[in-house]
């Protein structure tokens, strides 16, 4: 192990003719800006409309469904975790739906609001 990766100074680029560091600073891939100032994640986030609606399924058994969440940008599959141990139920990510088993709109309406999706583009059915 170096001193730079044991001291943290990973993306630090050491020069020998100069002897000094540079800092190289990553650029976004989506807006071009330096990470420090990328805002592409909230960008998506607000332009995500979120529906949250109530299914019966067989035998008369509520399911919540949360669909509009990007793929791409997200993890659904480890947001679908967060939520059924927020909401304390079980359920699945498939075919770009978070399914939770049982009425849990409003719950799940908190959660994404915690998360930094804007409330104007959440809509419960």
């Amino acid at each position: 192990m170096t001193s730079a990766t044991r001291f943290g100074f990973e993306n630090l680029i050491y020069c020998p003719v100069d002897c000094k560091l540079s800092i190289m600073a990553e650029i976004c891939p989506t807006c071009g800006l330096p990470k420090d100032l990328c805002a592409c994640v909230e960008i998506e986030k607000e332009q995500q409309r979120i529906r949250i609606r109530l299914e019966t399924r067989k035998f008369g058994k509520p399911t919540t469904i949360v669909d509009g969440i990007d793929e791409k940008t997200s993890n659904l599959p480890s947001m679908a975790k967060e939520l059924k141990g927020f909401c304390a139920c079980g359920g699945t990510a498939k075919n770009g739906q978070i399914m939770l088993q049982g009425d849990h709109r409003e719950r799940v309406r908190q959660f994404l609001v915690r998360h930094g999706y804007p409330e104007d583009n959440i809509e419960l059915q």
